[in-house]
């Protein structure tokens, strides 16, 4: 009963943004959960792969409509005019279902897991339905893998206020990074990035480090949440984010960014591509593969394949020129770890930018001084402000205790606390709250 409950529950809430795409979220687990029953009885290679082919088909095709239709409509009659066509781009707007990305990857992995005999095929459409629909990571993630969560289906639950606390935790937490900070570094960086061309260098400054500062506010606060509210329900879901702004290198970031989705692409595109298997070259061509498709996954626009390219032009220089023993030394961390946020928050400028050539002006304005607009003095102090409380949080979360610290609190002054930070919440949130930036993923 609680099963359906929270099925039900989560098409309700999926529901209230557009019914109708509840039931292409059916339709989808509907194929893959025939599929891997299919697989459980079958012996045939050929068979057992023609139904591999077929779920993933499905899963694709969807995608592929919903999310890259006009995308390639557009670059095709592009492609066609340079050549002498006179073709106009189409007028008709497709609408992206939310999070199709995210439980698209993971129907995905539950199929081919089952197709490796890594994992059981469900046999109880509950527990395989209650796996895709689980509201808290269904419109954002994370992306759960069905060794993970199924399992957690077969266990009784019990109502514990010890973990009821730590959901609540969780919950505060990237509610604060969600709508005090993120929702308020939008007013920063949306100027900026709408109009480079008018504000000065200092503010290209300020609103490039403030964009990564919102997105990983905005993204690890949706995390945060999803698992706060799992634990609520007596789930458990993967950690999605490990201080990912402390990272010595833009491949160790790839493993603390995002976390489900670097390993889903490690798993499932880079290794069956042949991995470092091959020769070197084939090596760097299976990574800059991966993360270019990496780049798509996020939206359908030349930015985002070129913000894939640059993230795997440089894991690949990381490959190819490893650091120097000279600047291994624990004393220079602080500044490999400031040469990788500049490197992110360089290729952030390409992920955010509306066209390729204002990421070019952005870029051209950061390394040379420039007059222009300057953002109110309020912006520029909250700006640096929220920049401070993330790497205060970092430095804190790297070399603090944080889970002995937490138990060593009494629970009325936790009960306090909590409180007060949700009061702070409410206090300090902006009266329009922006969407999560993962939503159009």
């Amino acid at each position: 009963m609680r099963k359906g409950w929270l099925i039900v529950a989560s098409c309700i809430f999926y529901g209230t943004w557009n019914p109708w795409f509840v039931f292409l979220i059916l339709f989808t687990a509907a194929v893959d959960y025939a599929v891997a029953l299919k697989l459980m009885t079958t012996e045939s290679p050929s068979l057992r792969r023609a139904l591999l082919a077929l779920s993933i088909s499905v899963s694709l095709s969807l995608l592929v409509f919903f999310k890259y239709a006009r995308f390639l409509a557009d670059t095709t009659i592009f492609g066609l005019n340079l050549f002498g066509a006179h073709l106009t781009s189409p007028t008709w707007e497709i609408v992206l279902p939310l999070g199709i990305s995210f439980y698209t990857f993971e129907t995905i992995s539950y199929v081919v897991d089952v197709y490796r005999r890594r994992v059981a095929a469900a046999t109880n459409l509950l527990d395989y339905a209650l796996y895709i629909l689980f509201f808290p990571h269904l419109i954002s993630g994370p992306i759960v893998r069905p060794a993970f969560f199924l399992p957690q289906t077969q266990r009784a639950k019990h109502f514990d206020w010890a973990r009821l606390q730590l959901g609540a935790q969780f919950f505060l937490r990237g509610l604060f990074k969600k709508a005090v900070l993120a929702d308020h570094l939008a007013a920063i960086v949306d100027p900026v990035f709408a109009a480079p061309a008018t504000y000065s260098t200092s503010m290209i400054w300020l609103a490039v480090p403030c964009y990564a500062v919102q997105v990983y506010c905005d993204f690890s606060g949706y995390s945060d949440m999803a698992v706060g509210a799992a634990h609520a329900f007596g789930y458990k879901l993967p950690v999605n984010f490990n201080l990912p702004y402390f990272s010595e290198s833009v491949g160790e970031f790839w493993r603390r960014w995002h976390i489900t989705l670097s390993t889903w692409l490690r798993d499932y595109v880079y290794i069956p591509l042949g991995g470092s298997r091959g020769t070197t070259a084939r090596t760097y061509g299976n990574l800059i593969l991966t993360l270019v498709i990496c780049g798509l996954w996020h939206g359908a626009a030349w930015n985002f394949v070129l913000f894939g390219l640059y993230h795997g032009v440089i894991l690949s220089l990381e490959r190819a020129l490893p650091l120097p023993a000279a600047l291994a030394r624990r004393s220079l961390l602080p500044l490999r770890i400031g040469w990788t946020f500049l490197l992110l928050c360089a290729g952030l400028v390409i992920f955010r930018a509306h066209a390729l050539a204002d990421a070019w002006l952005i870029w051209r304005k950061a390394v040379s001084a420039s007059d222009g607009l300057r953002l109110p003095q309020e912006l520029i102090v909250l700006g640096l402000l929220s920049m401070g409380l993330i790497f205060a949080g970092h430095l804190f979360g790297h070399f603090g205790d944080t889970k002995r610290w937490l138990e060593r609190i009494p629970p009325v002054a936790m009960g306090v606390g909590m409180a007060a930070v949700f009061l702070l919440i409410m206090v300090l949130m902006p009266q329009d709250s922006a969407p999560f930036t993962y939503f159009q993923f």
